[in-house]
């Protein structure tokens, strides 16, 4: 009987809280970059809402096939694929913040043109009344992807592969990260701690917004597109690869949901080749591996940087798993290279001891699950501002590929590996990554049906989108501060000459009178 009552209560009152589920959603995404890493994470993204029961359509130049409930269309042959490519063309192209922004605002236009351009796509566009319920794409310097929702009149989410939204910020959530707290995605910096590092992080915000706004303005102008006769529209949320192990605590948006390492929850951990998991167990001071990622071709390395770095790790006791495009002559005997390694599975091997990495989040939140040190080669982008914070955490040393020396590696190598400090920090980030009250794809499937359900979820978009730039960053009222205190000022300096006339006047005719 009291189990009976307990029922009833508990599903009455407890029930309330439970959300309604929401039926098969069809799904409109859409990857603009052809980076792998990029559609690891919006891939990712959509195979949690296809394994909830929801359809999805992709526009994506990374295929892997139809299946139920997901359609790809094929966008490879319109647009750049970042693979493979020579590391020094990569850094004269993105090295730096300026370079990147340069480069980042130009591309944007012209990734939307190729987007709107597929022949499925304008058949998408054409269409009156949609099947869709909900857009998911990846912006990047311009608000023109966000043209295919308005068209649509649906709810926008936004992918976010990196761990800040950097100079779109504002435009995505209304807010903007305090620039003495939070470093800009392409800042080389992990937080700002000095003087220097603040301004040139307000440098970048500056440099970025204006040469946003100006090829913004140049392209409408020069080269104007159906998408520029329409208002963009803010997204109703934005999915962020972000987690405290690696990005530190900061305040953020209501739209705004981290869901930092995605990737690892959804793939499937497969055993080891058999050839490689021996290489591993057999090694009794354990493994380092060393990789870049998809993006660089490791054999475009120069000659002396490889040797230099072949013959350090040629000396530790540690066997090396090295992913390399080719053959090399004379390797060493405690070297395998291979064209391709299963990175998740090899960082989650326990004899496995240094992870050495170009700073791609992706590889850096598997090292973080396995709980590995890294040495840290950043090249571009945010991978700078990746190794750095991890540098900061005490489980990471970072150092320039292009002028590194033999024994400098080595020295570094060594002191990750024999130091104790390092692992017991990257344990501990281990499960600090862990420890989470909800997993990322439970966040994915929540947040996108809550937004599904409340028609956009417009209560979460901040008031800061309704205010121009000079009244969020309180301008206005600063200005008449500075009046208010520029007419005191002149108002007391009148006033002290009026009183200073008036005393030196009464002075001589006191004088006078006592003459």
């Amino acid at each position: 009987m009291y189990l009976t009552l307990f029922s009833i209560f508990f599903y009455t009152f407890a029930g309330s809280w439970i959300p309604a589920p929401v039926e098969s959603a069809n799904i409109l995404a859409v990857e603009t970059i052809g980076g792998k890493s990029h559609w690891n994470f919006m891939s990712s993204i959509l195979r949690t809402l296809m394994d909830n029961g929801h359809n999805v359509t992709v526009f994506t130049p990374f295929t892997d096939g139809n299946r139920e409930n997901y359609t790809e269309v094929d966008t490879s042959t319109e647009g750049t694929i970042f693979l493979d490519i020579d590391i020094k063309d990569l850094i004269d192209i993105f090295d730096g913040p300026i370079r990147v922004i340069s480069q980042l605002s130009g591309m944007s236009r012209t990734l939307c043109d190729l987007i709107y351009e597929n022949s499925k796509m304008k058949q998408v566009l054409a269409n009156t009344r949609t099947d869709f319920d909900i857009v998911i794409i990846e912006p990047l310097f311009s608000e023109c992807v966000s043209y295919l929702a308005v068209k649509l009149n649906l709810p926008l989410i936004y992918v976010q592969p990196v761990p800040t939204m950097g100079i779109m910020e504002r435009i995505y959530t209304g807010e903007m990260s305090n620039l003495a707290v939070v470093a800009n995605n392409y800042a080389k910096f992990g937080v700002p701690k000095t003087f220097f590092q603040r301004t040139s992080n307000l440098g970048i915000l500056i440099y970025g917004t204006i040469i946003r706004m100006y090829n913004e303005l140049i392209m409408k102008f020069t080269s104007p597109k159906d998408y520029d006769l329409h208002a963009p529209i803010p997204p109703s949320l934005v999915f962020v690869n972000r987690h405290f192990t690696i990005e530190p605590a900061s305040p953020i948006s209501s739209n705004v949901v981290e869901i930092g390492g995605i990737h690892l929850n959804l793939k499937a951990t497969k055993k080891l080749p058999k050839d490689i998991l021996d290489f591993i167990e057999q090694s009794p001071h354990g493994v380092v591996f060393f990789t870049l990622g998809s993006t660089v071709k490791m054999t475009s390395l120069p000659e002396h940087i490889k040797k230099a770095l072949i013959d350090a790790l040629a000396q530790i006791p540690q066997r090396v798993l090295w992913k390399y495009e080719d053959e090399i002559e004379n390797l060493p005997n405690n070297f395998m290279i291979k064209k391709w390694l299963p990175q998740h599975e090899i960082l989650l091997h326990p004899n496995v001891k240094l992870f050495i990495s170009h700073g791609g989040i992706s590889g850096l939140y598997e090292a973080i699950d396995g709980g590995v040190p890294i040495l840290g080669f950043p090249l571009f982008g945010d991978q700078h501002r990746n190794i750095e914070n991890l540098v900061n955490a005490g489980t990471a040393i970072s150092m320039d590929i292009l002028s590194i020396t033999k024994d400098a590696f080595l020295k570094n190598v060594l002191e990750l590996l024999n130091n104790e400090k390092y692992m017991e920090n990257a344990k501990t980030a281990s499960k600090i990554f862990k420890d989470r009250p909800m997993s990322p794809a439970s966040q994915v499937v929540y947040w996108t049906e809550y937004v599904l359900r409340h028609k956009g979820a417009p209560h979460l978009t901040s008031h800061a989108m309704n205010l121009s730039w000079y009244q969020y960053y309180l301008l206005d009222v600063i200005a008449l501060i500075l009046v208010f205190i520029i007419v005191l000022v002149f108002l007391s300096y009148k006033a002290f000459i009026s009183i200073s006339k008036s005393f030196s006047k009464y002075s001589r005719n006191t004088k006078s009178k006592s003459e």
